[in-house]
C-alpha cells in the first residue's frame, strides 16, 4: 500500500462560515474518518489554524531568517489533511471525493514520496 496526503485547500479569503456550519462539517468529517479507521485506511488527520499564525523559517548563506505569516502569499493555504495509505491513486481520489463532499473543500491528493525517484 502507498501513503497519501488528502490536503484540504482553504479559500482564506473567503468570510467565516456560521458555527453552525463548521460543527456540521466536523461532524461529517468525522464520518469520513471514522469510515477510512473502520476500511483500514486512515494513518493521521489534523486541521490547521488559518496562514497568519504560521512562521516560516528560511535558510539562506549559511543564516537563518525567521518571519510571520505565512510561505506563500496567496489567498488558498493548508487547512487541513488526511494521510492515508491505499492501493492505488483511483483508491485514494474515492477517499478524496468523500473528503471533499464532507468538507465542502477543494482536495488535492499527493502520493508520498517512496524514495525510488531517487535510485
Amino acid at each position: 500500500m502507498r501513503q497519501y496526503l488528502l490536503a484540504v485547500q482553504l479559500d482564506e479569503s473567503a468570510p467565516p462560515e456560521p458555527e453552525e456550519e463548521v460543527q456540521a462539517m466536523m461532524a461529517r468529517t468525522g464520518k469520513v474518518t471514522d469510515e477510512m479507521k473502520a476500511a483500514g485506511a486512515w494513518v493521521f488527520v489534523g486541521g490547521l489554524r488559518h496562514s497568519d499564525a504560521a512562521t516560516v523559517v528560511r535558510p539562506g548563506n549559511g543564516t537563518i531568517t525567521i518571519t510571520d505569516g505565512p510561505f506563500a502569499e496567496t489567498k488558498e493555504q493548508l487547512g487541513g489533511f488526511w494521510v492515508i495509505q491505499a492501493d492505488d491513486l483511483d483508491q485514494a481520489l474515492a477517499w478524496a471525493e468523500k473528503c471533499a463532499l464532507a468538507c465542502g473543500q477543494p482536495i488535492e491528493v499527493r502520493p508520498f514520496d517512496d524514495g525510488s525517484r531517487r535510485r
